[in-house]
């Protein structure tokens, strides 16, 4: 007879010695290619979500032309921080299930259930995560319509799934604990806080702290007017999922 063995079925696995999977990283792997630093913050109108577009592999960059924020239907979009190619392919199974789901029940996918997708996604993922390799860290925002009017919510998760909701504001990547400070000390003692700015206000104290970000992490890639590069930047207000291009925030950096 088999004695029970308290704790999580991982942990049974362990005491039993079985191994499900290879944790131990081969040195003959190829260095991954990483996008980081996004960030979400409630402004005047609605949610803004923006990021920069450096993708690196080790100490190489390997791009500055990377859209981290992806609008998944009209209702809401995705930040990626992590391995693109994971991350991509969470995006476009959310958009193909968001959109049979709406076609098929001639409705749209209530916003609860398409914060659930994400997590099963990240959860189904856990044997590359386990295994260092395919680690997605997302932020996630979506347009709750259980209220009048329509309220744009912000979320972020760990790499297993646990999902959370953002009171004001959530950032992921490297460049993160800069632009979460920054943010945090904007809500708490400056004028105006971000939770307060219109929509110009809101894209200039973007570009700004992305640039800031890019001075302390190199894997920040902040922006270059001169070239322009900027940021990718989306907002969500009741309307739905609108893009900022390169245009716009350069007239809004001028002032």
């Amino acid at each position: 007879m088999i004695d029970s063995i308290a704790g999580d079925f991982l942990s049974l696995l362990a005491a039993r010695k079985v191994s499900v999977l290879n944790t131990e990283r081969s040195v003959h792997a190829p260095v991954e290619t990483q996008a980081t630093t996004v960030f979400a913050f409630h402004y005047k109108d609605g949610v803004l979500m923006g990021g920069d577009r450096r993708a690196t592999a080790g100490n190489v960059i390997v791009t500055d032309r990377v859209d981290k924020v992806i609008e998944i239907d009209a209702n809401s979009m995705l930040a990626i921080a992590g391995v693109p190619a994971t991350a991509f392919e969470m995006a476009r199974v959310m958009q193909t299930s968001f959109e049979y789901y709406r076609r098929s029940q001639l409705q749209p996918l209530s916003l609860p259930a398409k914060v659930r997708a994400l997590a099963r996604l990240l959860r189904e993922n856990l044997p590359m995560t386990m295994q260092g390799v395919g680690v997605v860290v997302p932020l996630f925002a979506g347009l709750d319509n259980s209220v009048k009017p329509a309220k744009p919510l912000i979320f972020f998760y760990d790499p297993l799934g646990a999902q959370f909701q953002a009171v004001g504001y959530a950032a992921s990547g490297s460049g993160s604990g800069t632009i979460r400070s920054i943010v945090s000390y904007q809500e708490k003692y400056a004028d105006p806080k971000p939770s307060e700015m219109d929509l110009k206000q809101a894209v200039q104290f973007t570009l700004r702290i992305l640039m800031t970000a890019s001075e302390f992490d190199s894997a920040t890639g902040g922006i270059n007017p001169e070239t322009n590069t900027f940021a990718t930047i989306k907002i969500l207000d009741a309307g739905g999922v609108r893009t900022v291009n390169a245009e716009e925030q350069a007239k809004f950096l001028r002032g």
